[in-house]
């Protein structure tokens, strides 16, 4: 199919795989690829949300005190389904899972090591990078595997359909703007986020009004 399409068994086709990081792509843009079992074997292609559509600018995690066993730092399908399961406390969770954009419905609150798949690729700025974060199992080349960041690297992002600071689909910087919520808790009292100006991870209290930016994955 002049490597538009690939043929699945039975005769059906699927689109073929996307090549380009920022390329429009399954209701949103191409942003990386995951290893959910580690090793640097990439199993999924993680695709994020428009900003317009698929981006919340002040949500809360959901309830402070209460464990509700999302811990996991790569699974941000079941946590995020789990949370919004809880109810309309879980605001973050709840607002992804929610969307239907370019005909999908499966877009989830990204869980810690995919938040920081976006990071990477998608650096919307130039101010450095912090240096004791970054480090991430599931990383797929040309992300190093494990490895904290460098100031320089990762760079601002090359992406073509407008993640730099001030462009359409750029994640927000400054203040407690630049901070996003993943689906990943990491106390009764706390989930992790990350700072996208220098690429911090961090945790925040639930209660806090963060961020929030949808994603989904499509197997390889």
């Amino acid at each position: 199919m002049s490597g538009i399409q690939q043929m699945l068994t039975g005769g059906t086709y699927k689109p073929a795989p996307p090549t380009t990081i920022g390329q429009a792509y399954g209701g949103g843009y191409y942003a990386g690829k995951i290893a959910v079992g580690g090793g640097g074997v990439a199993t999924h292609y993680l695709i994020v949300a428009p900003k317009s559509t698929g981006e919340s600018s002040s949500s809360t995690w959901g309830v402070y005190g209460t464990a509700t066993g999302t811990t996991s730092v790569i699974n941000g399908p079941s946590n995020s389904a789990t949370l919004a399961a809880l109810g309309t406390d879980y605001q973050a969770a709840t607002f992804c899972e929610g969307l239907t954009i370019g005909g999908f419905t499966d877009w989830y609150l990204p869980a810690k090591n995919e938040l920081e798949v976006l990071y990477y690729f998608l650096v919307p700025g130039t101010d450095g990078n912090d240096t004791s974060s970054g480090s991430n199992a599931n990383a797929v080349s040309p992300e190093p595997i494990s490895t904290n960041y460098t100031i320089s690297s990762p760079a601002q992002t090359s992406a073509g359909i407008g993640f730099r600071t001030g462009e359409t689909n750029a994640f927000s910087v400054g203040g407690a703007a630049q901070n996003y919520w993943s689906s990943t808790e990491t106390t009764g009292g706390y989930a992790a986020i990350a700072d996208f100006r220098y690429g911090t991870q961090t945790t925040s209290a639930k209660l806090n009004s963060r961020y929030a930016r949808a994603v989904r994955r499509i197997a390889i």
